[in-house]
C-alpha cells in the first residue's frame, strides 16, 4: 500500500513513521511530505532512507492514504487537494474535527461510522482521545451525565521547541541563534505549571478546553453529555495525565467498573493504592494503551466516579490513533 506522511519531519510525523514500522503496516511505498524548506531531506523508515517531497509530487504519486500532521492551515489547504485526487486523508490537526461533514474517529469507539466516501477523516485532540477511550465502556454501561476534567499535559504536545525550552531551562544545554534556549511559552515551564493551553476564547476557556468539550460529544455521539475542562501544561515528557470526575445516570459497583475497564480494548488498569500502583507518564511513554487508576467513588454526590487517566500523547494521542484508523480502513476494504 502506498502511504504518504505529510509533515514527516515534525515531532508527530516522525512518531507516525515509527508507529507504522512497529505495527508492520503494509507500506509498499512510503512518500514523506513536508514544507518547501525540508524538500530533499531524508527520513528513515525500516532501515531505508526516503527523500522528502512536496505536496504536488505526493499527490501525483497517488498514495492510497495520506496521514497528515502538518498543522491546521496546511491541512485546510492540502487535504482537499489530496481528497480530490481520490486519496484518503487522515488528519491530525484541528482543522476538520468539528466540521459536521467529517468523521471524528477513535477506532475503539466509532470507527463503524466510516465509509468509502469519507476522504477526509479527522483525528481527535490528544487529551480528548485518552479520556473517551477510558469513558466509553462506562458510558455504555451506566450513561454519562457530566464530566469534570483537569489535564496535566506534557510539553511534547506543544512540539520540539517546547521540549528544547524545558531542557534548556533545566541544563542550559540548548542554545538558539541568540545564545539562549528557545521559548515556546510565555513563561518558564521547568519547576512551573502553566494553566493555559492554546489561546483563550470569549467564554474564558481556552481552545484546548473547548476541544475537549465539543469533541467528546461528537465522538461519543451524545450531545447530552455535559463536559467542563481545565487544561494545564506541566514540565514532563512521555504523556498526558487527566483527573476525571464523571457523574452517571445509573449507580455502579466499583469492582464492576474495574472489571469493565480491564476487559475493554486499549485500556490497562493500574489501580492498587495499597502498593502505590497508579498510572504515571513515565509508565505510558512509548506505549499505545490508555492507563487508568485511582478509581474511587466521589462521596459528595451519588453515581459519581473519580479516575486518573494517562496516555502517551504522541502515540495514542496522535500517531497510533491515526494508524489505527488506517488499519481499520484497510481491514474493512474502505481504501
Amino acid at each position: 500500500m502506498k502511504v504518504a506522511v505529510v509533515g514527516a519531519t515534525g515531532l508527530v510525523g516522525s512518531k507516525m513513521l515509527q508507529v507504522l514500522a512497529e505495527r508492520n503496516f503494509p507500506v509498499t511505498e512510503l512518500i514523506p511530505v513536508a514544507s518547501e524548506r525540508s524538500i530533499g531531506k531524508e527520513v528513515e523508515f525500516k532501515g531505508k532512507k526516503y527523500k522528502v517531497v512536496g505536496a504536488a509530487d505526493a499527490i501525483a504519486a497517488k498514495p492510497d492514504v495520506a496521514i497528515f500532521s502538518a498543522g491546521g492551515s496546511t491541512s485546510l489547504t492540502l487535504a482537499p487537494q489530496f481528497a480530490a485526487a481520490g486519496i484518503t486523508v487522515i488528519d491530525n490537526s484541528s482543522a476538520w474535527r468539528m466540521d459536521p461533514s467529517k468523521k471524528l474517529v477513535v477506532p475503539e469507539i466509532n470507527a463503524d461510522a466510516l465509509t468509502k466516501e469519507d476522504k477526509i477523516i479527522a483525528n481527535p485532540n490528544c487529551s480528548t482521545i485518552q479520556m473517551v477511550v477510558a469513558l466509553n465502556p462506562l458510558h455504555k454501561e451506566y450513561g454519562i451525565k457530566r464530566i469534570v476534567v483537569s489535564t496535566y499535559q506534557s510539553v511534547t504536545g506543544t512540539g520540539v521547541k517546547a521540549v528544547e525550552q524545558l531542557h534548556g531551562e533545566r541544563n542550559k544545554s540548548v542554545k538558539g541563534e541568540n545564545g539562549e534556549y528557545p521559548m515556546a511559552y510565555k513563561y518558564p515551564i521547568d519547576l512551573n505549571v502553566i494553566p493555559q493551553i492554546d489561546v483563550f476564547v470569549d467564554n474564558g476557556y481556552t481552545k484546548e478546553e473547548m476541544k475537549m468539550v465539543n469533541e467528546t460529544k461528537k465522538i461519543m455521539r451524545d450531545d447530552n453529555i455535559r463536559v467542563t475542562a481545565t487544561t494545564v501544561r506541566i514540565p514532563v515528557m512521555g504523556g498526558h495525565s487527566e483527573s476525571v470526575n464523571v457523574e452517571f445516570e445509573k449507580d455502579f459497583d466499583l469492582a464492576d467498573v474495574k472489571n469493565l475497564l480491564a476487559k475493554s480494548p486499549g485500556i490497562i488498569v493500574a489501580d492498587d493504592p495499597a502498593n502505590a500502583v497508579y498510572p504515571m507518564p513515565k509508565d505510558a511513554h512509548e506505549k499505545d494503551e490508555v492507563f487508568v487508576g485511582r478509581l474511587r467513588r466521589d462521596e459528595t454526590q451519588p453515581n459519581t466516579l473519580n479516575m486518573w487517566i494517562v496516555s502517551d500523547n504522541l502515540r495514542k494521542g496522535a500517531a497510533t490513533n491515526a494508524v489505527q484508523i488506517a488499519e481499520y480502513l484497510m481491514e474493512k476494504h474502505l481504501l
